[in-house]
């Protein structure tokens, strides 16, 4: 069945429960509602549903408007039509000679993904996708089959019209720690909106998690991160130390501020986070080449080898 978020299949007299998959509820085809959930009405052409939308498919619970409340952050449920899952199983099967087995799911990243395995062709969609016309699922199908650039056109406007539908991060309380022992991340990060974004970055900007006493070894270290969900920036704590120069720093903030302002297109269902425009955007930092240089000579410091 659907693979998606996980959860247990509500029990339907003459039926077993079945689980698919972390997080996701199947909702047989039927009237057959999810226990203590409400099942969305369909009201005709047009009409809002009870989840204060039109009708879908496929439903999260908790939805949005629990992103705003003060409850503890769970992670919610997506309840899906089985009905309409196999409705558009049948409808991608028939522009297939292979036996085709659609999995629906609710990843933030992967939209559309496919697997030929045994004679068998699994396909994974968004449950977005369960929602769509005629003429987008036959684009699905043409990307799928052939690769299509026309049809992977046509699937990522899709998708970026339906960008709401994707499921956010989860909501985490935690105090942001702007001030560290050697650098002020606030005083660097006011100085770069100034000077090259002209004042509009909104975003808020923490120290990561405090570095233990104890560091396991490894062999990388991400030194910043932008979350587009929280609009947050992160910056390593390993940054935070007398031996690394402030143009270090700047030059990690100023990157991730760049994610802030500049978008991420959707390339065959992906997103690309370093188009040709971040990249050259990189090159305008004051310190670029030297903060390189710098990062390239010095990461055995930073991984505390």
């Amino acid at each position: 069945m659907a693979v998606g978020l996980g959860g247990v299949r509500p029990a339907v007299p003459g039926t077993e429960a079945k689980t698919v998959g972390p997080g996701q509820i199947v909702i047989p085809a039927g009237d057959t509602e999810a226990p203590g959930i409400p099942r969305p009405r369909t009201l005709g052409p047009g009409s809002r549903a009870g989840f204060g939308g039109p009708a879908r498919a496929a439903i999260r619970f908790p939805g949005p408007a629990a992103e705003h409340t003060h409850e503890p952050t769970v992670r919610p449920l997506l309840f899906v039509d089985e009905g309409a899952r196999q409705r558009l199983e049948k409808r991608l099967q028939a522009n297939f000679s292979e036996h085709v087995v659609l999995h629906v799911t609710d990843n933030k990243r992967t939209m559309i993904s496919s697997a030929r395995r045994g004679g068998i062709l699994r396909v994974r969609l968004h449950h977005m996708f369960l929602d769509a016309d005629a003429f987008t699922i036959g684009a699905v199908a043409k990307y799928l089959g052939h690769d299509d650039p026309h049809a992977s056109r046509v699937v990522n406007r899709y998708i970026e019209a339906h960008a709401g539908r994707i499921r956010p991060n989860l909501r985490r309380t935690m105090r942001l720690v702007a001030s560290g022992h050697v650098h002020d991340l606030e005083a660097i990060f006011r100085d770069l909106n100034r000077h090259y974004f002209g004042g509009a970055v909104d975003a808020a900007i923490t120290w990561g998690r405090a570095l233990g006493a104890e560091r396991p070894r490894r062999s990388s270290i991400k030194l910043g991160s932008y979350s587009q969900a929280e609009k947050l920036i992160r910056v390593h704590r390993a940054l935070d130390q007398a031996f690394v120069p402030r143009f270090m720093v700047e030059w990690i903030v100023y990157h991730e501020m760049l994610h802030h302002v500049l978008p991420m297109p959707l390339v065959n269902g992906r997103r690309v986070h370093h188009t040709a425009e971040f990249r050259a955007r990189e090159l305008s930092f004051r310190s670029h080449h030297r903060a390189m240089r710098w990062q390239a000579e010095n990461l055995h410091r930073l991984l505390g080898r």
